[in-house]
């Protein structure tokens, strides 16, 4: 393993435990100097953005694996039943939060989130409003889901997931 993914190991690990990251304190959980840890990541927004990016890589992987050909081909509809069956599925915690860890590059964290995460997540603006609502409710389905799982906050488990994943096909096909 490279010592720069020793390094994002180390600093989602502190996110999961719920800690600040920080250069220090990624240098510290990697065993490296702060230098070190400077050599790879200049900045600590470089090392966030990292970060972001080491997550969303991981969850365009399972995202992917959920379509038969690329994002860039699939139906919006497709898209976001991909998501809904990743967040209803997939196990997360608080370092999946990663772009809300630092107040300070809060703003330029979520710039980068819905950069990544726009190929899946966006609804076209030239289909009829009911669809873009639908098709909106089913994201957001999927979004409370997840994020209700990584942060321990009353996430809906057992049989209240397959309901959601009910209703959310039910919307998706129109009938609810």
């Amino acid at each position: 393993m490279s010592s720069r993914d020793h390094i994002l190991d180390g600093a989602l690990a502190l996110l999961k435990a719920g800690s600040t990251v920080s250069l220090e304190s990624a240098a510290k959980r990697s065993g490296l100097t702060k230098p070190g840890v400077m050599y790879h990541f200049g900045t600590k927004e470089a090392l966030m953005i990292a970060l972001l990016d080491r997550v969303v890589d991981g969850w365009e992987r399972d995202l992917a694996a959920r379509l038969p050909g690329p994002v860039e081909e699939a139906a919006p509809a497709a898209r976001l039943r991909a998501y809904l069956g990743w967040a209803l599925e997939c196990e997360v915690d608080q370092s999946d939060l990663v772009m809300f860890a630092d107040p300070r590059l809060r703003d330029r964290l979520i710039a980068r989130w819905v950069q990544r995460m726009r190929p899946w997540l966006e609804v076209p603006a030239d289909l009829p409003a009911t669809e873009q609502a639908r098709l909106t409710a089913v994201r957001l389905i999927a979004e409370g889901t997840w994020f209700a799982d990584a942060l321990c906050a009353l996430p809906p488990e057992g049989e209240a997931r397959e309901r959601l994943a009910d209703l959310a096909d039910r919307i998706l096909e129109g009938s609810e």
